[in-house]
């Protein structure tokens, strides 16, 4: 994420409004909702672990224990569980 100063891009009134309820701090200005992309979705990211986690469900489906797939994925037990026994 790369930030911007707010006096470069914002008209000088809502600059001056704005500084009534924060100066000299970082906020984060959400999207719209229109405009709102899911987590990773840009990078592939989200892609990924989908991926992954089709892997994993499918290879526990074929017998593979929680205990061997969380040391094949380097992941918890707890997270293999989450991901093998949710719906999704």
């Amino acid at each position: 994420m790369s930030y911007v100063k707010a006096n470069t891009i914002l008209p000088e009134e809502l600059l001056r409004e704005l500084q009534k309820y924060v100066q000299g701090k970082t906020i984060y200005i959400p999207k719209e909702k229109g405009n709102h992309q899911e987590w990773g979705s840009s990078s592939g990211e989200r892609k990924r672990i989908d991926q992954r986690n089709l892997l994993i469900k499918e290879r526990f489906h074929s017998g593979s224990t929680i205990a061997e797939l969380a040391a094949d994925f380097f992941l918890s037990t707890e997270t293999i569980k989450s991901i093998v026994y949710s719906r999704k």
